[in-house]
Order: structure tokens, then sequence, then C-alpha cells
């Protein structure tokens, strides 16, 4: 437990935990600080409605579902607001119960998905449960861990998958297993399209892009989160945007396969049909439109 709680101060960190406070000061640095007070102060302010919807709901598991959603959705809408988020959808997004899968780029993902989808319960990896008070949160909303290393826990976090979906929620997960530099899709590893072709189940898939403005720094750098760069650094780093927007194509029909392998090459090849690379900045006529929109 240990080695893992190291591994994570690392990675929220890394060598820049003394410098921190240097970004402030740069160009745009106190929109990030009130940009952070602000989403914190917003978490703070949603926290106990969840708790106690969720708490009064119990009775029922419906009841619950429904208003960690409710809460759920609200929180991330408010906080891709807050980040200057322009969020643009293309197609509709799934009805639950579904499993849909789609191409990892940035902890922003999350917001995303979650802004835009309905009963939504995500595949994250272990490492994340020991994270200061995001470990919290993602365990109180009911986030399925997975040690990307255990073939075993592999199999467990279908089984969680299955009761996921048959308890009406939708289930969402990241099969390339981390998060890249947005140039190109990773192969998709096999292991979580096993509970498809078991059950006989459909593929939900989505293709995730961000672009950044004409001035700014390209999504690459500004809104993707791979390599060695560590949490906190970059998010205040994205909070000094101005802006940027983020797009989420969700694929009209769903995928079978009856074998996980094949599934996965082809989740990976409709993912890739739609995906715009990370380099492109947006005009200055989309710059303008999405740095004055509202949630």
């Amino acid at each position: 437990m240990t080695a893992i709680r190291t591994d994570v101060r690392d990675e929220i960190l890394g060598a820049e935990a003394g410098s921190l406070w240097t970004k402030f000061r740069q160009p745009g640095g106190m929109r990030a600080l009130l940009r952070l007070l602000a989403a914190a102060g917003w978490t703070v302010f949603l926290l106990p409605v969840l708790i106690v919807g969720m708490a009064l709901a119990s009775p029922r598991a419906i009841w619950r579902r429904r208003a960690r959603n409710r809460v759920v959705r609200l929180w991330a809408r408010g906080l891709a607001w807050i980040a200057g988020m322009r969020i643009r959808v293309y197609g509709t997004p799934p009805a639950p119960p579904f499993f849909l899968v789609a191409n990892h780029v940035s902890y922003v993902d999350i917001l995303l998905l979650l802004a835009t989808t309905e009963t939504t319960v995500f595949v994250a990896k272990r490492e994340l449960a020991e994270w200061p008070f995001l470990g919290y949160l993602t365990r109180l909303v009911g986030t399925i861990y997975l040690d990307r290393a255990s073939r075993r826990d592999a199999r467990r976090a279908v089984t969680a998958i299955e009761h996921c979906t048959r308890s009406g929620d939708g289930a969402i997960a990241f099969p390339e297993g981390t998060s890249s530099d947005g140039a190109t899709i990773y192969p998709m590893k096999a292991a979580l399209f096993e509970w498809a072709v078991a059950e006989s189940r459909p593929v939900r898939t989505a293709t995730l892009y961000y672009q950044t403005p004409v001035d700014a720094p390209p999504a690459r750098t500004a809104i993707c989160w791979w390599g060695t760069a560590t949490f906190l650094p970059h998010l205040i780093d994205l909070c000094r945007l101005h802006g940027f927007a983020g797009t989420v194509h969700f694929h009209s029909d769903p995928i079978h396969g009856d074998d996980r392998t094949a599934l996965a090459t082809l989740a990976r090849q409709r993912i890739a049909a739609s995906f715009v690379p990370h380099l492109e900045p947006l005009s200055p006529a989309e710059s303008v439109q999405y740095v004055h929109s509202s949630p």
C-alpha cells in the first residue's frame, strides 16, 4: 500500500511540487487560481447534496441511481463550464443500460462523458482509489477499479460491468489501458470485451478529441495527459487557457462479435474513423464562439 501511495503522490505532484505557486504568477495564472477555487467550491457545495440525496433514496436502488446521476451530471457540466470547455456532441448518447468504450487522452474525458451521458459508471485504474478526495468521490459514485497488471482482476472487472448493466446503469471503459498523446488511437486491450462476447451483448463506441484556440498551446500538450506529465501542474496549465473545445462523437450502430480480440480491433477501427488528431487549433471564429458559450 505504501508503494501505491508513493506512486500516487508522484503522479499528482511529481518533481514540480515546490514550484506550483510560480505557475499562478505566469500569464493566465490568476484565471487558473480562480477556476480551481470555483471547482473546489462547486464540488464541496454538491457533495452533501449527493450524499443526502442518495441516503434519502436508499430504499430503492433505482432512486439512488437517479439521485446520483442527476447530481453527478450537474457537477460535470458545472466543472466543464468553469474550465472553459465548450462541449460538442455528434450523434445520440446511448440509453442505459449500455457498455460504451472510448479512446482516452485526458482526465477531461471523464467530465466530457459524464456531462453527455446518463446513468454512468466508469472503469478506472486501481490507483485512482488512493487519490486524496478524488478517490473518495469515485468510490461514492460506484467506480469499477481495475488493476491493469492483473489478468485475474480483469475478470473481476468484467463481472462488475455485468452487474452494473443488469442494474440499469451504463458502464464506460477506456480499453487502450492508458491515456495517449492524442496523435492516434492505441491498440485496445481485449480483456474488457469478454463480457460482451460471453453475454452476446452490444458494445457502444464513442470518439473523443479536443481543440485549443489559435493563440494557445496545442491540445496535445495542453489537454492530453500522457508521458511523464504530472496531474496538478498539468491541471493548472489547462486552467490557464482562455477555453477549449471538447468533442464527443457517439456512433449510431453498436458493434457485436463472438471473439474479444476481433471485437477490440473493430472498436478501435470505429473510434479511429471519426478521430481528429490533437494538433489543429480552433479557427478565430470558433474561438470567439466557445469562449463565450454557456453550460
